[in-house]
């Protein structure tokens, strides 16, 4: 028997970095949200007896340091299941990419892997699995937008906010996370080095307030107390947060109408993403991404996870799609998609 499946991209609307826990994982927070892009997953039982891993990219593992490996072996010996699982994986995504790709992968083959058995997992016993295998797998067993803490396995569906058209730009840079997350500690544990541009100003691409480039990074407390507060005050229905020139934080001016959504209502809560601050300034080709992005009318734009992807969203798919051709003109890899609501990620994962 096969299974087929879609496995979906998420993005990160804003991530902080907090301290670094006693398992060696950093404290984060960040709101996750899915994508319309996605991946092809296809799950096949045979007789006899492992696991094997085929995908045509080959900068994709097929031994058992692919997600969806283990958590094939996880799912298998749960469900006390016999037999050779094959998986194939159809790659759309980017590696390294900042989207979630091989964590939407494993969570994909694992669904597929119970209809390929025609057994199901509990809701407890699927997310137990996932989080053993990766702090991004649980997200993608809850879809649409989801709030993440701890190492981000730790996740709650928030209210579902509506689609929303965004360009995805995936810059051909592979971004290692565990080097992002060194070159956060080397930046936070120098007192007094001076900060990053953050994102509130860097999004329109504009130079930051003068003075501003004195300011030491926030503490990672401080960091997790903002996102905290943003995320409080856009679930009560409180009005953004706004800077002392009375703009919204991090992103620009808007108008009314579609742009009045309750997506952007909680990225003008200020919103960023801390990565940004170690992953620009190795790779200032992203930030110019970025600043393409803000240019092009994005009422939004940031890094995704670590990155190298980047997202903006837009109030039109017509100017989404125009922002996307612009990119691509300047030979910046970019699509136009589409954000997805729960019920929509649920939908679209089999059909």
């Amino acid at each position: 028997m096969t299974v087929r499946v879609r496995s979906f991209a998420k993005i990160n609307l804003g991530l902080s970095i907090g301290a670094t826990r006693s398992d060696g994982f950093h404290e984060l927070r960040t709101v996750y949200q899915t994508i319309a892009l996605h991946d092809g997953i296809r799950v096949q039982l045979v007789r006899g007896s492992g696991i094997e891993i085929r995908c045509g990219d080959p900068r994709v593992p097929t031994d058992e340091t692919n997600t969806c490996y283990r958590i094939v072996k996880h799912g298998m010996e749960a469900l006390r299941a016999k037999g050779r699982v094959l998986v194939d994986i159809e790659k759309r995504l980017p590696v390294q990419g900042g989207l979630g790709a091989a964590s939407s992968n494993a969570v994909a083959v694992l669904l597929a892997l119970e209809g390929v058995l025609r057994q199901q997992l509990s809701g407890p016993e699927r997310l137990r699995i996932a989080a053993e295998v990766g702090s991004d797998l649980p997200l993608f067993l809850v879809g649409g937008t989801v709030l993440g803490v701890g190492r981000g396995e730790d996740v709650y569906p928030l209210p579902d906010l509506p689609a929303t058209p965004c360009v995805i730009a995936t810059p051909e840079i592979g971004v290692s996370t565990p080097r992002a997350f060194a070159d956060w500690d080397s930046l936070t544990s120098q007192a007094g080095k001076p900060a990053e541009l953050r994102s509130a100003w860097t999004a329109g691409g504009g130079r930051p307030p003068a003075g501003s480039e004195e300011l030491t990074p926030p503490t990672a407390s401080d960091r997790m107390v903002e996102l905290g507060r943003a995320v409080s005050s856009w679930l009560s229905g409180a009005s953004p947060r706004k800077t002392s020139g009375g703009r919204l934080s991090g992103v620009p001016a808007l108008g009314r109408g579609r742009a009045e959504t309750l997506l952007l209502d909680l990225v003008r809560t200020g919103i960023e993403n801390d990565f940004e601050q170690v992953v620009f300034p190795q790779y200032p080709e992203l930030r110019d991404v970025k600043r393409v992005l803000a240019r092009a009318g994005a009422l939004y734009a940031s890094l995704s996870g670590s990155g190298s992807a980047l997202y903006g969203l837009f109030r039109s798919e017509a100017a989404a799609e125009k922002a996307a051709a612009r990119l691509r003109k300047d030979g910046v890899p970019a699509q136009a998609t589409t954000t997805l609501t729960r019920p929509q990620y649920w939908k679209k994962l089999c059909n």
